[in-house]
């Protein structure tokens, strides 16, 4: 009797103990109590992510020297570097649209070796220039398909100035072998391009290297090709060397400022590439790619900043 006593308090003691055990460990809730709230999982949130820089491909004028920005896009290419945004001034022009407009480097190294310059010698005897830069038009639209500076593949723009006003103008929509015929139309040269009632000229007598129009047009990291001539040492002795040799020593003086607002400036060495030795054009390109190949470097680590 004592003994079953015993058992049956041990069972119940050990009941006891065992209701404890699961109120204490919070297993068990006694009735009409509220559970404890789970504890807030922990959310570790992944580090920013730094926007990809916009970059932008400024590329100066030069006439024949433009070869040379075939040999600086060839070796961008190359290392997988790829403009969000290009602009062109005179020979940067004629270059930038064909790049924007899908030619890779290869296809305008193809097709600046085919090249023959005497299809742009549209001469005429009227007018204030000697050639009127029909065909540089022509050839342009020709090879871009007629396609609109709006519809090209890359955002692109070309920089002229207004010969009324002397401001600096950059078109970014609109007949495509004009705007570029107008950026290249040197004074004196080429006649003045009419658009819209307006007389439009070379882009070179107001921004030789065009940095701040692609920062306009939303680049964050500027590359600018600069392949003007040093007025040191270029020939005075007629009116077209005069007029070139005015024209460079402007240009130096313009593109000083501008220049200095480029993340990057390359510099082709182009002494022995006269603006208008067409012969030169396989040099001028080896110098690009070689100046370009240079810059790498600093361009790689301003780029992972």
């Amino acid at each position: 009797m004592i003994s079953a006593r015993f058992s049956a308090s041990s069972a119940s003691r050990r009941a006891l103990l065992l209701v404890g055990a699961l109120l204490l460990s919070g297993c068990m809730t006694l009735p009409g109590s509220k559970p404890e709230p789970a504890p807030a999982p922990i959310v570790v949130s992944p580090p920013p992510v730094a926007a990809k820089p916009k970059i932008g491909l400024a590329l100066g004028g030069g006439a024949a020297r433009g070869f040379a920005h075939i040999g600086v896009i060839k070796m961008l290419e190359s290392h997988g570097i790829v403009p969000d945004y290009v602009v062109g001034t005179s020979a940067g022009a004629v270059v930038g649209s064909l790049y924007a407009g899908g030619f890779d480097a290869f296809a305008m190294q193809k097709l600046a070796i085919q090249l023959d310059e005497t299809l742009f010698a549209d001469w005429t005897l009227r007018g204030p220039g000697l050639l009127k830069g029909e065909a540089l038009q022509s050839f342009v639209n020709q090879h871009l398909k007629r396609r609109p500076l709006e519809k090209l593949n890359i955002a692109f723009g070309t920089v002229v100035t207004d010969l009324n006003s002397g401001e600096r103008v950059v078109f970014r929509s609109g007949d495509s072998g004009m705007a570029v015929r107008a950026s290249a139309a040197v004074p004196g040269v080429f006649q003045p391009v009419a658009i819209n009632g307006r007389q439009y000229v070379d882009g070179g007598l107001t921004s030789p290297v065009p940095v701040r129009a692609v920062r306009e047009m939303g680049a964050d990291f500027v590359i600018a090709v600069d392949i003007s001539a040093t007025a040191e040492g270029q020939p005075v002795d007629s009116m077209s060397a005069i007029l070139w040799q005015t024209t460079t020593i402007m240009g130096n003086v313009i593109g000083k400022t501008e220049l200095a607002e480029a993340d990057i400036v390359i510099r082709p060495r182009l002494p022995y590439v006269k603006s208008w030795n067409f012969a030169a054009r396989h040099e001028a390109m080896i110098e690009g790619e070689r100046a370009a190949q240079a810059a790498l470097p600093a361009i790689r680590s301003k780029l992972l900043r």
